[in-house]
């Protein structure tokens, strides 16, 4: 029995300055659609994550494209997911000379695209 390889096309971005958990929101909603209905709604999501996603898609568009050859009117979401990458530690003052830590939270974003057959 032979195994069809099944060509996939990705773009990632690390150490994006937005919480996981931010992205997941948009990223849930983008999952399984065609590339176009993805650029729709991460384009028209009124969420922080949703224009650092639509970059992120574009690329892996591009990616496809450019080197995969991959045809555009084929391609959807195949897979989309928002890892936590590590947390800038920062410190604010607060009353009676404590101090108060500020977290502020990075993550990795993988969008992994491929045909429909």
């Amino acid at each position: 029995m032979e195994e069809t390889i099944i060509p996939t096309a990705e773009a990632t971005l690390r150490y994006a300055r937005i919480s996981a958990r931010k992205v997941k929101i948009v990223a849930d909603l983008m999952r399984g659609k065609d590339v176009d209905e993805a650029l729709a709604i991460a384009k028209f999501a009124p969420k922080a994550s949703s224009e650092i996603l639509e970059k992120l898609l574009k690329s892996a568009i591009a990616n496809a494209e450019n080197n995969h050859h991959m045809s555009h009117e084929k391609l959807y979401v195949a897979e989309i997911y928002a890892n936590q990458g590590p947390t800038l530690k920062r410190i604010r003052p607060a009353a009676k000379g404590s101090a108060v830590r500020i977290r502020k939270r990075t993550s990795h974003i993988t969008i992994v695209l491929k045909e429909r057959e």
